[in-house]
């Protein structure tokens, strides 16, 4: 699997020292805002194993972030291709990372990391990213990348119940329409 790093960062596999931090993250309503509830500890333990699964199948998918300066597991961010019943199709690029790791630009540079590996390692054509409505951060990240939106291609997440967290907006990123970071 290849390890991702760039000046501050490193995108790596999941340890078992992450699990604790990542159920922390995943109780924090805060951070799970714009999803439909919060985690139980077993719930986040699973997930970490099939994002280590998909990395060690594939060699890509949702890894691990840390900061380098102090080896602290801050989230995740990677790619993975749509979910199935989607109205769309491709490969998403996401993140998440604890609150306390907002603000401090990590969420950028680390999707920047992942849409290079996409672009240049993979040579996908496009990616695309999605996120709900009311999820303005995300989308402000998603525009640092480059991405444009299209009201036309927003959606209901038919997973969701009707609500705020139901209508979502896809963003999306063709190869070659910005320069790449060299990262």
């Amino acid at each position: 699997m290849p390890e991702l790093r760039t000046d501050r960062l490193v995108l790596r596999d999941w340890r078992e020292a992450d699990l604790g931090p990542w159920a922390a993250m995943n109780a924090d309503p805060e951070v799970r805002e714009h999803f439909p509830g919060v985690l139980t500890r077993e719930q986040s333990e699973a997930s970490a194993a099939r994002f280590q699964a998909d990395l060690d199948q594939r060699g890509w998918g949702w890894w691990a972030v840390e900061v380098v300066a102090t080896g602290e597991f801050i989230g995740f961010t990677g790619l993975d291709p749509v979910d199935d019943g989607m109205p769309f199709t491709g490969v998403e690029a996401g993140w998440r990372l604890a609150r306390s790791s907002w603000g401090h630009g990590y969420a950028t540079e680390a999707a920047l990391a992942v849409v290079d590996f996409g672009f240049e390692a993979l040579a996908l054509p496009e990616l695309l990213a999605v996120t709900t409505a009311t999820n303005l951060r995300s989308q402000a990240v998603m525009r640092r990348l480059g991405m444009t939106h299209d009201p036309a291609e927003d959606f209901d997440d038919p997973d969701v119940p009707e609500g705020p967290l139901r209508r979502n907006v896809v963003y999306r990123l063709v190869r070659g329409a910005r320069p790449s970071t060299g990262q």
